[in-house]
């Protein structure tokens, strides 16, 4: 093991890079799928007549696929049918549409955990059911969501390094140029990078439990 070689100046700025770009990939995927995923359960939750069933269908399908396959359809595939977008916009892309199913799901069980009579409470004393949802079931349903979406966004975070298939620079690119060099560099490239993964994903685990501790 060569520590000092694998972890030189220029090899900590490469990797800091890859892990910037990771975060930055991260962050967005999280943005986008937060917003799909509750637009998707909610609309799955409301039961409207044949949306409700296609999205079912389209959930169900995309959850039961590995989402490295969800990657290599949108970078390798799409182009086929006119669809091409840079490394970054694929993985964005794939991560997002892969992350957005989950979270649907979880957002859809939260709605249905509230309380019924709460629902024919609101009705009966006047509110339309659009009034319903986003002023009793959903602010109720959210908070208890929060622990799950996080645990979800930790998840998507370790995803991302998939996304190695299709040479994004992120960590795991990275790391894989550095030990590639010389075999001695990788348990300390692994070790570094198994930190930086675990510092991220460690606070955002705090954070859930601290949520999840002020639901009980």
């Amino acid at each position: 093991m060569d520590f000092a070689g694998a972890l030189s100046g220029d090899h900590l700025k490469f990797l800091f890079n890859g892990f910037m770009v990771t975060l930055y990939i991260a962050f967005i995927s999280i943005v986008l799928s937060f917003i799909i995923g509750i637009i998707i359960g909610t609309l799955r939750y409301a039961k409207i007549p044949v949306i409700s069933k296609v999205l079912a269908l389209i959930v169900e399908t995309i959850r039961n696929l590995p989402l490295l396959l969800i990657i290599f359809f949108t970078y390798f595939a799409l182009p086929e049918i006119g669809i091409k977008m840079s490394i970054t916009a694929a993985a964005i892309t794939a991560l997002t549409v892969f992350e957005s199913a989950m979270l649907s799901e979880i957002v859809r069980s939260g709605l249905n955990s509230i309380d019924k009579g709460q629902i024919e409470a609101a009705r009966s004393s006047g509110l339309t059911y659009i009034q319903t949802l986003s002023k009793i079931v959903m602010p109720q349903a959210l908070r208890r969501m929060v622990p799950p979406i996080v645990s979800q966004f930790i998840s998507l975070l370790k995803d991302t390094s998939l996304a190695v298939i299709i040479a994004l620079p992120e960590l795991m690119h990275n790391a894989q140029i550095i030990y590639a060099q010389n075999i001695n560099y990788v348990i300390p490239i692994f070790i570094l990078v198994s930190v930086m993964y675990f510092i991220v994903n460690y606070g955002l685990s705090l954070i859930a439990r601290r949520l999840e501790s002020r639901q009980a």
